[in-house]
């Protein structure tokens, strides 16, 4: 971590924000605070440079236009692939998740390179969008509860060797190859096809990037009422039947 505090970097909020994912930011900045660390948070707009300073970084999803504008961008500007190789945390969410893969489909039915931060290649699906609440169980290597989460793409995500599942789905489609997949992650990079945003709806992601950030195995307690009912709400709205 940065030897002043905790520097957490929300990557172009101008392109990449749909569904509440700038919550994800607030939810870690908020989690840190608790825990009396000092935080330092920087919004970098898609015409800044990526600073490869950063200890956090947050991307989220968007839409097809604006996620080829940001690969573009974030391919040119190389902060944020530094960034990894210093070994900082990343966390990506939809289109930001298809960026830190090998390759995707863009707006224009071609093929856009990404970062290749993750062993995924993400395709376009042709049969129904993937919409809805999903619920899923995270790799128990990471030592977190059951995800809970809103679907909304038609991206479909194939993993690569060197790529995790983050979780198997309980409910929902996840990557869409019917695999039972969920997102990906790679030692420090994660990525989840997850809105919600998801960090409110399952604090203790938020928890894993911070210790992650701090090279610690735990962080003091605080208060997760707030989470907690919102957690039982949305999982008993998944699991109720239509």
């Amino acid at each position: 971590m940065s030897d002043s505090s905790l520097r957490l970097v929300w990557v172009y909020p101008d392109l990449l924000s749909t569904y509440g994912d700038q919550g994800n930011v607030l939810v870690v900045e908020r989690r840190a605070l608790q825990r009396g660390l000092s935080v330092e948070r920087v919004d970098v707009r898609s015409d800044q440079p990526v600073p490869t300073s950063g200890d956090i970084y947050l991307i989220g999803g968007g839409e097809d236009r604006p996620q080829r504008l940001a690969a573009e961008r974030l391919r040119r500007d190389g902060g944020l692939s530094r960034a990894a190789s210093n070994g900082a945390i990343i966390f990506s969410v939809c289109a930001g998740y298809q960026i830190l893969g090998h390759e995707f489909i863009n707006d224009l039915g071609e093929r856009e390179g990404g970062l290749g931060l993750i062993d995924v290649i993400s395709t376009r699906g042709e049969g129904e969008r993937c919409v809805g609440d999903v619920l899923a169980d995270i790799d128990p290597r990471l030592g977190l509860p059951q995800l809970t989460g809103f679907e909304n793409h038609q991206g479909i995500t194939h993993l690569g060797p060197t790529a995790r599942p983050f979780a198997r789905t309980v409910l929902g489609k996840g990557n869409g190859t019917g695999d039972g997949t969920e997102g990906a992650y790679n030692d420090t990079v994660f990525g989840t096809y997850m809105h919600g945003p998801v960090m409110a709806r399952n604090p203790q992601i938020a928890d894993l990037l911070l210790k992650l950030a701090l090279d610690v195995n735990a962080l003091p307690p605080t208060d997760d009422r707030w989470y907690e009912a919102l957690r039982a709400e949305r999982i008993a709205a998944a699991t109720q039947p239509a």
